[in-house]
């Protein structure tokens, strides 16, 4: 079952809000006696890319629940990116050695089946009350808390950098594959000052300037944070090429080293400029969904 994109958090008593996790969706199934098998959103097989989360906290009792897989990054924050290592891995041996090294735990959100019972007609608040009396709370099995205020999960998941909430109807069924209205989500988007490096043409062009590489001032120096290509195009593509034109540099001035992929074709350009950047959640090394916002002209990169 999928969420469908809210504008408004419902404020109705009838609704309860999760936290939105950046990780990757999955299925536990333990049919009763048998090995608990992991699956993801498109039905493929994970078991053996996840061995710290393949082994029901209820052992052999027959099981079936909806969840997250999540993986923190080095700031504490639930980071997608993480987990790319780790999702498609099919050897056993590999999986387990990144399990040491990138542990994950599975936030279990939903549970559709108990003891041979198939609870999805059940409204959600039923089956949220079950999920709550199993005691699945194990190292690396977590069941989420659930919390009547959406307004104060929306601001304070913000505050802090996470993705976004879910919000869901009492009443909800669980109709699997279906993108419903009863599950609302609400992404956040986040606003950065960052200083623009470089920048990208249009692809087949040599000078319609199509993204900024930008970075942020770190007592190290400026640190490569990501490529903007959202938001640049028409005029605001002519008003840009104007700006950096002027500062054409031979080297990068970023501090770390920016990937290939993103300084191939790249014009450098003096850290000088400094722009608005909206992203979606705060904390990670690169820019998610970055979306150009405007130049400031009230603020200089030492400022920052």
């Amino acid at each position: 079952m999928l969420a469908t994109p809210g504008r408004h958090v419902p404020t109705d008593p009838g609704w309860s809000h999760e936290v939105k996790w950046d990780g990757v969706r999955v299925l536990a199934d333990t049919p009763r006696g048998e090995a608990t098998r992991l699956t993801s959103r498109n039905e493929n097989a994970v078991t053996v890319a996840w061995p710290e989360l393949n082994r029901s906290p209820l052992g052999e009792r027959d099981l079936l629940v909806d969840g997250e897989v999540i993986a923190l990054n080095d700031r504490g924050l639930p980071d997608f990116r993480v987990l790319q290592d780790r999702m498609h891995v099919r050897k056993a041996a590999t999986a387990a050695a990144l399990a040491d090294r990138l542990p994950a735990t599975y936030m279990v959100f939903d549970l559709l089946r108990l003891d041979g019972r198939d609870l999805t007609s059940l409204p959600l608040g039923e089956r949220r009350r079950m999920l709550g009396e199993l005691g699945l709370e194990h190292t690396t099995w977590q069941v989420p808390a659930a919390y009547d205020d959406g307004a104060m999960l929306h601001e304070a998941t913000l505050a802090q950098g996470l993705e976004g909430i879910v919000s869901k109807r009492h009443t909800s069924r669980y109709a699997p594959g279906e993108r419903s209205p009863h599950w609302l989500k609400f992404a956040h988007r986040h606003r950065g000052t960052f200083v623009v490096g470089g920048w990208r043409p249009q692809e087949g062009t040599s000078d319609r300037l199509a993204a900024l590489l930008v970075g942020e001032m770190t007592e190290d120096g400026l640190m490569y944070r990501g490529r903007v290509g959202s938001g640049i195009s028409g005029a605001v593509s002519r008003r840009l090429t104007e700006l950096v034109t002027p500062l054409a540099r031979t080297t990068s001035p970023f501090a770390d080293e920016v990937p290939r992929v993103d300084a191939r074709g790249t014009s450098w350009v003096e850290p000088v400029l400094v722009v608005d950047v909206d992203t979606h959640g705060l904390g990670y090394d690169r820019l998610r969904q970055p979306s150009f916002q405007g130049v400031r002209t009230d603020v200089s990169p030492e400022e920052l």
